[in-house]
């Protein structure tokens, strides 16, 4: 049966799902690889923001503390954050500032987390924490300026509700510590945006108690941030994890859930951002490779921006140590990108987003319907997955739709179709055939770049009556972008599409 799409919009997509994108620890940003691949990033799909840990950990050396005549004091050096929010912002995307974690000389405990050890047990000095909190946003105000500042959100600490981000899992501490923060933040200008609490998935009930400490101390929280993933416990291999995972539409659950628990408080109305979501958590859980991937993220980026204001996929790159070095070229990270710049269906899924118009004319379970402002109609598709794998999923996938190409007049409309699958931009698939190099050779990544391209198909598609009927053949896995442009005819009366003249046929 035959989807007719209305000629009217239902409504504008957001770009909530472009708003933020996750990262690595702050310092691998002065890597040139991570450099590299974040302007490819740039060019492709253009994030507004980046977030990412341990800007205030030792590896960043912003919190420097020392002893003269006798006194302890502190030096706030801003070395590798200039390097770093300079190079951010040449690619036009700008902070999404993390506080966070704990340097060193100024823990209570030595308590961390990840591979590169950031520390997470609170201050020593809330007075001293304060101070470097208002220093580091001080400086960002004096370098970049307050007009530029105030549109980075700052957001005060990691996933407080686990014990391995925060000590304890102490939910007075981590108040404590946000009420510090948060006037900090605010006494340098009260413009700048501050919030919280970060918290992981399944810690809902953190959030009344949150909204009601900021409320009865008057504390300043001018957004609300959560994270959001799918994955279940982790059974690990040597060098790896497999989980399994819920539903794709329970990331959608999850993103709605700040507003249903904030109901009623003096909260309920701020901005929500997602500052984290995926379906693993996991670096080294090879599912971010595939083409399964971008097809079970499909409808989270196609619907997320009607329940939040922001939701940050963790994250762009492999360029990603927090379980360790990557041990292998293609699953060492969550990212859009891997070893070498080499792209990934789910890289795709996001480069497609980006080329969707602003109007929505018809959504469905397995697609989105999008038209620019020049008439150009883009349509996102998706084949539906299985997360339980008992199954397989199915070979073949259709969709139907009438779709609007005007102006009036027109004829025939050009379609443009980019798919990635189990068979086409696919680079994992291309990786295993080859027989998992560990480290491919020059002439194997030319032919894991190639592979990772997407397919691309075109052809002249009839309009009738204003409509142009689509009709899309999905494999398995598959999430294509289909675009159509009216035809504007500007073929010469003398055109002849023969390449030579018949034998005896010249005037």
């Amino acid at each position: 049966m035959r989807g007719t799409v209305p000629e009217r919009p239902i409504g504008l997509l957001t770009d909530a799902w472009r708003t933020c994108v996750g990262t690595g620890r702050f310092d691998l940003a002065l890597r040139r690889d991570y450099q590299d691949s974040l302007a490819l990033v740039q060019r492709d799909i253009g994030f507004r923001h980046i977030r990412g840990h341990g800007l205030l950990s030792d590896g960043a050396g912003v919190h420097r503390p020392y002893s003269y005549q006798g006194e302890r004091r502190v030096r706030h050096a801003f070395t590798y954050v200039d390097q770093v929010v300079d190079a951010y912002l040449a690619m036009g995307v700008r902070p999404f500032v993390e506080l966070g974690f704990m340097p060193s000389a100024l823990a209570c405990g030595d308590q961390t987390v990840f591979w590169w050890r950031g520390n997470v047990t609170p201050p020593r000095s809330y007075t001293e924490w304060g101070d470097l909190v208002r220093a580091t946003v001080a400086h960002l105000v004096d370098r970049y300026g307050i007009d530029e500042v105030r549109g980075w959100p700052v957001e005060v600490w990691n996933e407080p509700n686990l014990t391995a981000f925060w000590q304890g899992a102490d939910q007075d501490a981590y108040h404590r510590l946000y009420e510090v923060s948060a006037h900090a933040v605010k006494d340098v200008d009260a413009s700048l945006q501050v919030g919280g609490p970060a918290l992981s998935p399944g810690a809902d009930e953190w959030l009344k108690p949150f909204a009601e400490f900021v409320t009865d101390r008057d504390v300043p929280v001018d957004f609300v941030s959560r994270h959001a993933y799918t994955s279940g416990p982790a059974r690990h291999l040597p060098f790896g994890t497999r989980q399994t995972l819920a539903p794709a539409a329970d990331l959608l659950e999850q993103f709605a859930a700040p507003r249903r628990h904030l109901a009623g408080t003096a909260l309920a109305d701020l901005p929500v951002h997602i500052t984290e979501f995926n379906s693993s958590y996991r670096p080294d859980n090879p599912i971010h490779d595939t083409a399964f991937h971008a097809a079970y993220l499909a409808p989270v980026l196609a619907g997320g921006g009607d329940l939040v204001d922001s939701f940050s996929y963790w994250t762009f790159s492999d360029v990603f140590e927090e379980e360790g070095v990557p041990t292998a070229p293609l699953h060492g990270g969550f990212g859009l990108l891997t070893h070498r710049q080499i792209k990934k269906p789910t890289y795709h899924l996001y480069a497609f987003m980006a080329r969707l118009g602003d109007e929505v004319l018809a959504r469905g379970p397995d697609h989105l319907v999008t038209r620019h402002p020049d008439g150009r109609v883009a349509v996102l598709a998706w084949a539906p997955v299985d997360v339980t794998g008992r199954e397989p999923a199915p070979e073949r996938h259709t969709l139907s739709l009438s779709v609007p190409i005007g102006p009036p007049g027109t004829v025939s409309a050009f379609l443009l179709r980019s798919s990635v699958s189990e068979d086409a931009g696919n680079a994992w698939a291309a990786w295993r055939e080859m027989g998992s190099p560990h480290s491919p050779r020059p002439r194997q990544l030319d032919a894991l770049r190639e592979a990772a391209e997407p397919a691309r198909t075109h052809r002249a598609v009839p309009v009738a009556a204003g409509r142009a009927d689509l009709d899309l053949v999905l494999t398995r896995h598959e999430v294509t972008l289909a675009e159509l442009t009216p035809v504007v005819d500007e073929t010469p009366p003398w055109w002849d599409d023969r390449l030579l003249d018949p034998p005896g046929d010249r005037q």
